[in-house]
């Protein structure tokens, strides 16, 4: 999938106008069946199954919010296929909006921009239930998962449940990753994909229950580790290009401690400063060369690069300082490209400047409690975004080897460290 992109000067893009805001849009029939059935053939492919729990509680007509994991791109499809024919809104990236405004729209789609926060997503969102009647799909983690476990929710999470005073509703899948992780370049490996759908709260519950104790039950829900299930049951990845860009994640050589000399190959992983080496095997596992380990689970080996990262905040030593080419979005029309410029994290947050000095941007560390970043995004690249409600500057690094997982890490920690008790 690729992105509509046009060069403008930075003067020029922040002298264009600002879009006027749009309310929420109830999907037609039409537009509901387009979305299931261009979902049907990955279904079909992936032998797709449901399970439910609870959902006789939910009325045929009653708006809901339905929260679902989010691990690749069949997820959207999956949730067409189980929610048709209820109409429900879509809380997606703004990006996604770029180019095709009115088929998003259309499609029930609601822009807001990730990790920054967006009263006028909450305003939508009430919109949809109380005077639309729909139900609302929302991914509580905002980015797809680095390394196959749950990524951070929002602390908001249980003022928007009381907010919106609607069942919650989660949706929970299992082999999406697997098919389709994020770090192995659009790839897709020939898994079964299943999904739970539970009821999990009714409005009276809401009503009885204060926003920290609302939080803690998706959070507990939404605890996952999708390689160890892969493990436990067996299951096979036999593609020979499954650690294709496994570097992406595992960033960091857990014998000699260097940083962006590792790489994932085929069915490999190694690093070119100490020449250690493993195999990621069918069933999810790291086997080393030499018959140590130090670690064959890649959420373990993902963890001890947190703690890494934290450690480096605490003792003042983190740091990043890398050239970038900037990408900014202040509509929806195009992605544009903008010139080079630096981009900088350390304590203070992010510093970005460029465009002839005529860009410069700080985002402080309480600003968001993680990070967007993704990798290949759109074709274009690795990337990291940050931004405010004006504009969003996406920041593709031009050097530094594979810093975007680092630098997701360190904006995580730093928020935690930062953020008043």
């Amino acid at each position: 999938m690729k992105i509509k992109n046009r060069e403008l000067s930075y003067a020029e893009v922040m002298a264009l106008p600002q879009e006027k805001h749009m309310q929420p849009k109830r999907p037609d029939l039409f537009f509901r069946t387009l979305l299931t059935v261009l979902g049907a053939p990955d279904l079909k492919a992936t032998d797709f199954s449901l399970e439910t729990e609870g959902m006789e509680k939910l009325g045929r007509g009653e708006p809901a919010l339905f929260l679902m994991n989010h691990s690749s791109f069949i997820d959207l499809k999956i949730a067409g296929s189980v929610l048709y024919p209820r109409p429900f809104n879509i809380i997606c990236t703004s990006d996604g909006f770029v180019g095709k405004k009115g088929l998003m729209r259309n499609l029930g789609c609601i822009p807001t921009r990730k990790f920054i926060t967006d009263t006028t997503l909450v305003r939508d969102m009430i919109y949809a239930v109380r005077t639309l009647h729909d139900s609302i799909l929302m991914y509580p983690e905002a980015s797809y998962t680095f390394d196959g476990t749950a990524t951070p929710l929002p602390d908001s999470l249980g003022k928007l449940l009381k907010l919106l005073n609607v069942p919650v509703v989660m949706i929970r899948t299992d082999g999406a990753f697997l098919r389709d992780p994020l770090y192995n370049m659009l790839q897709l490996r020939k898994v079964k994909v299943s999904a739970a759908m539970r009821y999990i709260l009714s409005p009276e519950e809401i009503r009885e229950k204060s926003p920290a104790e609302l939080n803690d039950i998706p959070k507990e829900l939404f605890t996952f580790d999708n390689f160890r299930s892969q493990q436990e049951k067996g299951i096979r990845v036999t593609e020979l290009f499954r650690a294709d860009g496994l570097n992406r994640v595992l960033y960091k050589c857990p014998q000699c401690g260097t940083e962006g000399q590792m790489l994932g190959k085929g069915t490999r992983l190694s690093c070119a400063c100490c020449g250690k080496s493993w195999e990621l095997t069918e069933t999810g596992f790291l086997k080393a060369d030499d018959g140590v380990d130090i670690f064959d689970h890649i959420p373990d080996w993902y963890a001890w690069e947190r703690d890494c990262v934290r450690k480096e905040l605490l003792d003042g030593t983190y740091r990043l300082d890398v050239p970038v080419l900037v990408r900014m979005l202040v509509d929806s029309k195009c992605l544009y490209t903008v010139g080079e410029g630096r981009l900088t994290h350390g304590l203070e947050g992010f510093h970005l400047t460029g465009c002839g000095g005529q860009l410069d941007y700080v985002h402080t560390p309480s600003m968001s409690y993680s990070l967007y970043s993704d990798y290949y995004w759109y074709e274009l690249g690795d990337m990291i975004c940050i931004g405010d409600s004006r504009a969003l500057y996406y920041c593709f690094p031009l050097e530094g080897g594979d810093i975007v997982a680092k630098t997701r890490l360190a904006a995580e920690e730093l928020y935690k460290i930062k953020k008043p008790r």
